[in-house]
């Protein structure tokens, strides 16, 4: 699908968090019913979701983790997806440098890190090594809440 600046517009209104298609209208100075198609449009053609994100840093119990993952494979696209399928993963990027693979995880109390390590990541093979980074604080970010 073809992104326009109209497009553009609306998806820039709509990425911190809800807002009427009336208020986005009024703003973007086009009708409201012209707002509501162009969404429906994207979220049809997959180029656009609307979701429920939470910052992690105003939930109690809960980590933000970034993972660098070195694979003994070329097949990324098929890592990736292994990945990104485990539990507390937020997302699976394939990436060029150090790592092959760059995940960002959200765990738990009930859910570390020794939990992600041995009962989710030691299942995929071709895994090399990984190195773990422990969000302290993190500016502008949310998550899907997904554990």
């Amino acid at each position: 699908m073809k992104i326009d600046e109209t497009n553009l517009a609306i998806i820039k209104h709509l990425r911190h968090g809800r807002k009427s298609f009336k208020e986005i209208a009024e703003d973007l100075s086009i009708s409201e019913n012209t707002v509501r198609t162009r969404v429906n449009k994207m979220m049809q053609s997959g180029t656009l979701e609307i979701s429920g994100l939470v910052n992690p840093e105003t939930m109690p119990g809960h980590t933000l983790a970034m993972v660098g993952v070195k694979l003994q494979t070329m097949d990324l696209i098929k890592k990736g997806e292994e990945f990104s399928k485990l539990r507390g993963v937020v997302s699976a990027t394939v990436v060029t440098g150090q790592y092959d693979l760059i995940l960002i995880i959200l765990l738990s109390e009930d859910f570390g890190l020794l939990e992600f390590y041995t009962k989710e990541v030691s299942h995929i093979k071709d895994v090399r090594s990984v190195e773990t980074f422990v969000v302290y604080k993190n500016y502008n970010l949310k998550v899907p809440y997904i554990l």
